[in-house]
């Protein structure tokens, strides 16, 4: 089953459950996928997005989420900033487990190694592999930090 399949399952079990958090999250994914389908149409993708994309935007989606909640705490609003953190939950239900730092570390140097980058120039092809790999299972802010650093060191 894909995942996009998933998710329009995952609103039918919510809208069951009567689970008005869950049904509103999910249907605010299942628009943006169908938005970056649309515009993947325009570009000549009939299919539109695959899994890989869905994943990205998925993790898009999360880091907004902790973006906001962060702001909300900051100005003072805990209840709004809880709903968004339990949106970030629903939201990674969908999401493969993330990589911990020592298993990023060494996907890192595996794909440092096997594209022989030796220096910042060669950064952009190892983040493009990395992207390509793990999609939704890195923290590619963590990743670029990483490559950055064992490029430059």
């Amino acid at each position: 089953m894909t995942l996009r399949a998933d998710i329009v399952s995952g609103i039918k079990n919510a809208m069951k459950t009567k689970d008005k958090l869950a049904v509103s999250t999910l249907r605010l994914v299942n628009a943006a996928i169908k938005d970056r389908d649309i515009a993947a149409r325009a570009e000549d993708r009939p299919d539109g997005i695959d899994d890989a994309e869905v994943l990205s935007l998925l993790a898009k989606m999360v880091k907004q989420r902790q973006e906001s909640a962060n702001i909300y705490e900051d100005n003072g609003r805990p209840e709004l900033a809880e709903r968004e953190r339990s949106e970030i939950e629903i939201i990674k239900t969908y999401m493969p487990q993330a990589l911990s730092t020592d298993e990023l570390n060494a996907a890192v140097k595996a794909a440092v190694e096997e594209l022989d980058a030796t220096c910042l120039k060669d950064m952009g092809k190892v983040m493009g592999k990395l992207k390509s790999e793990f999609a939704g299972r890195m923290d590619m802010g963590q990743a670029g930090a990483a490559v950055k650093a064992i490029l430059a060191g």
